[in-house]
């Protein structure tokens, strides 16, 4: 062990100026009651937020015990080639409509739904049905838009270096939600439904558009 050597005069300077902010703060408290109401205005929003993020169901989010998210044995330097995405994916009519019965979606529009990768391809989602649920369009503030703004958010940081691939996989499959709220922007954008096909992504990675199919 080392000895350090105090000066007690600092010692007391010390006390002292601890003294003098102790009085402040009980001075604040008791001429202005809650010195930090706005702090504490905003961790109660905050928790109403998180609460109600956690309650969304299908077909905001989607369900957990159907579609829990899947991933392939890949690394960052694999998904972060130009057109990976393209090359993996591959999703059967059959297994397309076989999520939409197992989701209880009997009919719907053109442009309504799409089978979407909850985990999606450009951060190693798998093509599984475990991954695949019916994303919607048309919900709002969150829809398939939004959360295709998180996807590409997730994509830039794991390519950038700045986050771990296997941590945007968790952000994305356990609350895409909360994930955006986080990584892109605590409010979704003010108007984001659609019922047109999906624009080209800009994005290299991303898959072209696709022609509305009998099922999407």
């Amino acid at each position: 062990m080392i000895d350090v050597p105090i000066r007690h005069g600092s010692v007391r300077r010390l006390t002292a100026g601890l003294g003098v902010l102790l009085s402040s703060f009980v001075f604040l408290a008791c001429n202005r009651g809650d010195p930090f109401p706005r702090a504490q205005a905003t961790l109660d929003s905050s928790a109403a937020i998180a609460q109600v993020d956690t309650e969304l169901r299908f077909p905001f989010v989607p369900d957990p015990a159907r579609t829990p998210g899947a991933t392939l044995r890949v690394t960052a330097a694999d998904i972060c080639v130009p057109g990976y995405s393209k090359r993996v994916r591959d999703v059967p009519i059959e297994v397309k409509r076989a999520v939409y019965a197992s989701y209880g979606v009997r009919t719907h529009q053109p442009g309504e739904y799409e089978i979407d990768h909850l985990v999606n391809l450009s951060l190693g989602g798998s093509n599984s049905i475990r991954n695949l649920w019916p994303e919607s369009f048309r919900t709002s503030p969150w829809n398939a838009r939004v959360k295709d703004e998180l996807e590409e958010e997730l994509h830039r940081r794991v390519c950038a270096g700045t986050l771990d691939l296997a941590q945007a996989q968790r952000i994305i499959a356990q609350n895409w939600v909360m994930g955006y709220r986080m990584y892109v922007h605590p409010n979704p954008p003010a108007s984001t439904t659609r019922t047109r096909e999906r624009p080209r992504r800009r994005h290299a990675d991303r898959a072209q558009p696709r022609a509305e199919a009998p099922v999407p």
